[in-house]
C-alpha cells in the first residue's frame, strides 16, 4: 500500500499555486503585447492617413492655383465661389480660437457647428464646392490679400505685393504692410492666400495654407 504524506501534498499545492501565478503573469504579458502591437498599428495607420491627406492638400492647392491662372480677366476683382477679393483679417481657419473677434469658414455649410463659441463669431465665409481626391474630401478658399474689392491697381486699393527694387526701400525689404502703399506701386501681380481643408477616410483632418504670387 502506497501512502502519501502530508508534506508531499503540501508541496504539490505550492507548486500548483506557483504554476497558476506564472500562467497568469504570462497571460497578462501576452495581453499587454497584443495591445501594444494594436496601438502601434493604429498610430502608424493614422500617420499614413495624415500624410495622405497632406499630399492631397498639396494637389488641391495646385488646382486652386490653376483656377486663379485661368480666371477670366477682371473676375478676381470681386468675390466669387470659394474666392474672396479681400484679405479677411482675424480669420480662424480651424475654429479652435476661443478669444477675440474672429471670422470662421463655414466648411460644412452648417453655420460653423465644428467650432466652439460660434455665437460671437462671423460665420459667413464659404468654401468652394467639395470634391473627392483619393477618398479624401477636399474644400478650399482663396483670399486676395487686398484691403478692398475692385481693381488692385487703383489708388484706393492696397494689396500685398512683392517689394520693388529701390534703394529707398532697402530698409523695408521683406516687410508687407498694407498702409505703406507707395513701395508696392507699379509691381505687377498680388499675393493670394489659399486655405485647403482635407478630411480623410478616418476623419483625419489637415489644414494647409499657401501664399502665392500671381
Amino acid at each position: 500500500m502506497h501512502l502519501t504524506t502530508h508534506s508531499s501534498l503540501k508541496n504539490r499545492g505550492v507548486s500548483l499555486l506557483f504554476a497558476l501565478l506564472s500562467l497568469a503573469a504570462l497571460s497578462l504579458a501576452t495581453v499587454a503585447l497584443v495591445r501594444s502591437v494594436d496601438t502601434s498599428s493604429v498610430v502608424m495607420g493614422n500617420l499614413s492617413f495624415k500624410q495622405d491627406a497632406t499630399a492631397v492638400a498639396d494637389r488641391a492647392t495646385k488646382e486652386a492655383i490653376t483656377a486663379l491662372n485661368e480666371a477670366p480677366a477682371g473676375s478676381l476683382n470681386a468675390h466669387g465661389d470659394g474666392y474672396y477679393a479681400t484679405a479677411y483679417e482675424n480669420l480662424d481657419v480651424t475654429g479652435q480660437q476661443t478669444t477675440g473677434v474672429r471670422k470662421l469658414i463655414d466648411w460644412d455649410h452648417d453655420r460653423c457647428q465644428y467650432a466652439p463659441g460660434t455665437a460671437e463669431a462671423d460665420c459667413t465665409v464659404l468654401p468652394a464646392a467639395e470634391r473627392t481626391i483619393n477618398e479624401n474630401k477636399v474644400r478650399w478658399v482663396i483670399f486676395r490679400l487686398c484691403d478692398a474689392v475692385g481693381d488692385p491697381n487703383a489708388t484706393s486699393t492696397s494689396c500685398a505685393r512683392p517689394l520693388v527694387s529701390s534703394s529707398n526701400n532697402a530698409a523695408k525689404r521683406g516687410k508687407l504692410d498694407y498702409s505703406d502703399y507707395e513701395r508696392f506701386t507699379n509691381v505687377s501681380g498680388v499675393y493670394y492666400r489659399i486655405v485647403v481643408r482635407v478630411i480623410g477616410p478616418r476623419n483625419t483632418t489637415s489644414f494647409v495654407e499657401t501664399i502665392v504670387h500671381i
